[in-house]
């Protein structure tokens, strides 16, 4: 459930909004709009500070209404010498609804723009790290929802700014006390600059006790004074181990092998940070692997327990719908259709009993208007995500690697990887030298677990998985198909435009340890016994496009590891420090976890805020070695 926010009536376009639970306005006697770029962005020295930069991270502490990352959102906009990638980071534990936080803009006109890109995206807002992306991916908020210290526990950067807000101290204490400061602290470097709006004497001495040195500064009136200061402890810092990042986390060269999901996502997300990058494929073409699969499902994974699976599912489902609303065209490409899971045998998936109410914005129980689209009974268990899609992989490649900064090149078998003064030499089969990089990322499915053998002694455990779709055109009697995609048994798409008009996907078989990508009439078969049992009435429809031999199959190999998540981390690294990651293993959640496992790897490589919690991040490094 939302946060709940009382509007006083004070004869603004908007009210001033009010907190029943702490007692107390949120923004200042005056306007927040003052506040804002006053305390907060000039008090940070802003926008002079981050004059030129590559990069730069704001930490803040209590999102509220949203109006400081409004404001610096808008100045970083209208700045020239803006940095290429801005990064916010907001804490937030009690978040206000996506209306509320337009309404409040509302008393900002300038700003109402940017607010309703923002309230588009704020939904689904469970407890944990929430990454959302504005500016072609320059502009970065990362919302940590829950207890400040517990959030600022699971992140790994150092701010170069940091917002200190919140309601007052008398008020909601907790946010201002000393452990809230020293999980700030451990999110700083030395110089890091700080302001805050409150001069409360308790918050000095908690400043100061980590490691912060303040000074009051003029306030707006009726306000005398404000606060700042920057991180400047007289001990030197003991922070917890990092991940060092390549060349000072400066962009250079890379060769990414493999043009598929992964390696096209890795590709955009360090292009749009100022590498070079180089994508090599043995086809001719991008996406001729398991990423040329005709149209794929993006669905969050549910369990009882939001297991971990469950929480990186959701957090790579909303980058790539993200990504999808952004590259590609609705329809045509993708449809943001919302997906009806069927639970064929026993119970069925059922949803966490601790899940609040914005829980639903993500999946519930399907309705029984559903259910009878889908020509299944009323007792049937399903699930209904409304944030899932149908996807079709290529058009999603060919997108991330039209990335200003990414060359392609086909007909580029790499065999190996060998050590070279100035990094690492990609070979082919006779020998002959493709390509040189600092860095360089092995993203070829199963076949990189034989690049990653020539440079590291740990083998990649990855397995490899056939999978076969069947597909044809629509019929006269196919109008009773469900309006949605189906899985939960196989799964049903059940109308995805192909060249030759609207179609039916169906699939897919699951055949572990094979890596021939060969078409077999069993498999076609097979999957109409999966769909007569996911969707029996619709496969009734269908199976004379089998039994006529009217159907299209297609075949790709897919790569998973033991734990079914991805491999992600650094394997091997050269004496002048050039490194080769490995970013694969995604079975067949290739559209859920690319575009997250590339970000996570260009946070890693930059020192960059983490796109979602420490815990999961190192879950999947664990994967990975």
């Amino acid at each position: 459930m939302p946060e709940r926010i009382d509007w006083l009536d004070d004869g603004t376009a908007s009210g001033t909004p009010y907190s029943p639970r702490f007692g107390d306005r949120y923004r200042s006697e005056l306007g927040g709009l003052e506040q804002a770029r006053d305390v907060f962005l000039a008090g940070c020295g802003l926008p002079a500070a981050w004059a030129s930069k590559a990069q730069w991270s704001i930490l803040e502490t209590g999102f509220g209404l949203g109006l400081n990352f409004l404001v610096t959102w808008a100045a970083w906009k209208a700045d020239p010498l803006r940095p290429r990638l801005l990064h916010f980071v907001s804490t937030e534990a009690f978040p206000a609804s996506a209306e509320d936080v337009l309404r409040s803009a509302a008393a900002h006109p300038s700003l109402l723009l940017l607010a309703t890109e923002l309230k588009a995206q704020l939904w689904g807002l469970l407890p944990g790290f929430h990454r959302l992306v504005f500016e072609e991916g320059r502009v970065l908020l990362t919302l940590c929802i829950g207890d400040a210290k517990a959030m600022l526990r699971q992140q790994q950067f150092e701010a170069d700014s940091v917002y200190l807000d919140g309601f007052s101290p008398q008020k909601n204490p907790d946010i201002w006390d000393v452990h809230t400061f020293k999980a700030v602290a451990r999110c700083c470097r030395r110089g890091t600059r700080i302001a805050t709006w409150t001069i409360a004497r308790a918050v000095r001495d908690g400043l100061a006790q980590a490691g912060f040195v303040v000074r009051k500064t003029p306030g707006i009136p009726p306000k005398r004074d404000n606060l700042q200061g920057e991180y400047n402890p007289a001990w030197e810092p003991r922070k917890p181990a990092r991940h060092a990042p390549i060349k000072q986390g400066k962009p250079g060269s890379c060769v990414v092998i493999g043009a598929g999901l992964a390696g096209a996502a890795v590709a955009a997300s360090l292009a749009r940070r100022g590498w070079q990058v180089l994508v090599l494929d043995a086809a001719g073409a991008p996406a001729s692997g398991a990423s040329g699969l005709p149209a794929g499902l993006l669905v969050p994974h549910v369990s009882p327990d939001d297991s971990l699976l469950s929480r990186l599912s959701r957090s790579g489902v909303r980058l790539t719908l993200q990504q999808a609303h952004a590259l590609l065209e609705p329809g045509t490409d993708w449809g943001h259709s919302g997906v009806l899971q069927h639970s064929v045998d026993g119970p069925g998936k059922t949803l966490p009993e601790s899940w609040p109410d914005v829980g639903s914005d993500w999946s519930r129980i399907a309705s029984p208007e559903q259910l009878v689209q889908c020509g299944l009974p009323a007792s049937a268990q399903a699930l209904w995500h409304a944030q899932a899609a149908w996807i079709k992989p290529a058009r999603l490649v060919n997108a991330w690697l039209t990335t200003p900064g990414i060359e392609w090149r086909g007909h580029s078998q790499a065999a190996r990887l060998q050590s070279a003064p100035e990094g690492w030499q990609v070979m082919d089969d006779a020998g002959e030298v493709l390509a040189q990089a600092g860095l360089v990322v092995l993203a070829s499915g199963y076949a990189s677990r034989a690049l990653a053998a020539s440079v590291s002694p740990v083998p990649l455990a990855l397995q490899p998985i056939r999978g076969q779709v069947s597909w044809a055109l629509h019929g006269a009697q196919q109008e009773g198909l469900p309006p949605f995609p189906v899985n939960g048994h196989g799964s049903l798409v059940p109308a995805v435009p192909l060249a030759g008009g609207l179609a039916w996907i169906a699939g897919a078989s699951y055949e572990r340890d094979c890596t021939s990508p060969d078409i077999k009439p069993q498999d076609a078969q097979d999957n109409l016994a999966r769909l007569q049992t996911l969707l029996p009435q619709a496969a009734a429809q269908m199976a004379t496009a089998f039994v006529e031999g009217r159907v299209g199959n297609w075949a790709g190999i897919r790569c998973a590891t033991p734990g079914r998540l991805p491999v992600l981390g650094p394997i091997a690294s050269s004496a002048s420090g050039a490194q080769v990651w490995a970013c694969t293993g995604m079975g067949s959640r290739g559209l859920t976890f690319a575009g997250l496992c590339a970000e996570l790897l260009a946070a890693r490589l930059h020192g960059e805020p983490l796109p979602l919690e420490l815990r999961l991040a190192q879950a999947m490094e664990l994967a990975s070695v």
